[in-house]
Parts: structure tokens; C-alpha cells; sequence
């Protein structure tokens, strides 16, 4: 019993209090009513591609919409080949066809919210990468008309995963507040990134745990994600993101 009150009592200050704290400020902060009403322009961040010659690739992160946004972001994908006169963004949405190339500008707001830049890479390395991403994003399993879940996945943020996951050279996972990121494809309890240096359990992205290299230490429960980044130390918590370098 004594065991049952104190990981209760763990629950309550990891999880809970963090999301009750991030909802209170949500409530409070001014956004848009509807999708309608929000700003989807370019926030303003990359430079213009004809600006631009080395080949690219960034994930970007930015609070979703709703009262939602106030523990859960949207990812997506944005490459340019050296000498492109334009970027090409990827995000998975949830109507139509769910793999969207740009739908919006490859560093837009997402329901007003200015994006947060995950990573930002460029010159050769971005070059040699670009095929890998593109095949990446061409295996996600959840490509088709209907291959959408808000929660727990598979949604955008399950999409932007399956390419870290699949070209581990990129060296970065999607923020603690990327719901659904943890969502495996085809229903699997396990897998290893293709680099071996990070690996995953979990139900169905309801619970588990990640441990690597590039994830630290991280519990996931209920799409809600605890942890310690090692690598570049800070503290992940659910609803307020990562605290530290």
C-alpha cells in the first residue's frame, strides 16, 4: 500500500502537476477561436531559398490548436536540395490525404503559434541525407486516406518520428510535448532505430519507455512524456517541455 501512495504520489508531481500548470497558463493566453481565424504565415526563420545555396533539412515543432495545444504540438519536415530555389515541407495532417507537401509555408505558424526549430541542418551532410529522408517518409505506413488518430497515434507527430527513427543520422527526437510520437507502427511493442543506439517499448503509445542515445531516459504514459535528456542535459516534462541546454 505504502509502495501504491508513493507512485501515486510520483504521478501526481511528474505528470499531472506540469499539465494542470500548462493548462492554467493556456487558458489565460490569447490564441485564435477557430483555424479560421489563426495566422499560418511564414513565422519568419529560414531565409529564402534563392538566398540559400547548401542543401537542407530541418524539423520544426509548434503548439497545436485548441485547448489541446496546451500539452500537445504538431511536427513537420522541411528539406531543400543544394541550389533549389524552394524548400519542400512534409507534414501529416488528418483529413485528405494525410501526407501533405506544401500545404503551408515551410516555417508557418501552425494555429498562430511560432514554430520551435528541433533541427537545423545543412551543407554536405544535409545533402547525403535527403535521399534517406524522402525514402523515410515514402515507407510511413500510415500514408492512406484514414491513416489518422488525434490520440494515441498514429497522427503528425507519429509521422515525423518514423523519420527520426529511420534515419538516425538527423540525431534528434521530437519534443516532450509531440503526442503520439511514441505511437509504433503496425501495432509493434518494440523497436530498435536503425543505428541501434535508441530503443523503444510501449502499448499501442499509451505506455512505455525510450532509452538511447538521442532519447535519454524517457516514461511515457498516456502520451504524456517524463524524462532526463543526457546528451545535452535537461529535464523533459509533460506539458512544459524541456528544461535545461
Amino acid at each position: 500500500m505504502r509502495f501504491i501512495r508513493r507512485l501515486a504520489l510520483a504521478f501526481a508531481v511528474i505528470y499531472l502537476l506540469p499539465v494542470l500548470g500548462s493548462a492554467a497558463y493556456w487558458t489565460v493566453r490569447e490564441r485564435p477561436g477557430s483555424w479560421r481565424e489563426a495566422d499560418w504565415s511564414s513565422a519568419g526563420i529560414l531565409p529564402a531559398a534563392e538566398d540559400s545555396r547548401p542543401a537542407a533539412i530541418y524539423v520544426f515543432s509548434a503548439a497545436t490548436g485548441g485547448f489541446k495545444g496546451a500539452v500537445a504540438s504538431h511536427a513537420w519536415i522541411v528539406t531543400k536540395d543544394e541550389g533549389a530555389a524552394g524548400y519542400n515541407r512534409y507534414d501529416k495532417v488528418g483529413w485528405g490525404n494525410p501526407i501533405r507537401r506544401n500545404g503551408y509555408a515551410p516555417d508557418g505558424r501552425w494555429y498562430s503559434n511560432a514554430p520551435r526549430t528541433v533541427l537545423a541542418m545543412t551543407g554536405p551532410g544535409a545533402a547525403r541525407l535527403i535521399p534517406k529522408v524522402e525514402a523515410a517518409i515514402a515507407s510511413y505506413p500510415y500514408a492512406k486516406p484514414g491513416g489518422y488518430r488525434i490520440w494515441p497515434g498514429p497522427n503528425s507527430n507519429t509521422f515525423v518520428a518514423h523519420v527520426l527513427r529511420e534515419v538516425p543520422e538527423l540525431g534528434v527526437v521530437l519534443p516532450p510535448d509531440a503526442v503520439g510520437r511514441d505511437y509504433l507502427p503496425d501495432g509493434k511493442l518494440f523497436s530498435v532505430d536503425a543505428d541501434g543506439r535508441d530503443m523503444h517499448l510501449t502499448l499501442n503509445g499509451l505506455i512505455g519507455l525510450s532509452a538511447g542515445v538521442r532519447s535519454g531516459f524517457e516514461v511515457h504514459v498516456l502520451g504524456l512524456v517524463a524524462g532526463i535528456d543526457v546528451m545535452r542535459p535537461a529535464l523533459k516534462l509533460p506539458g512544459i517541455g524541456r528544461i535545461g541546454i
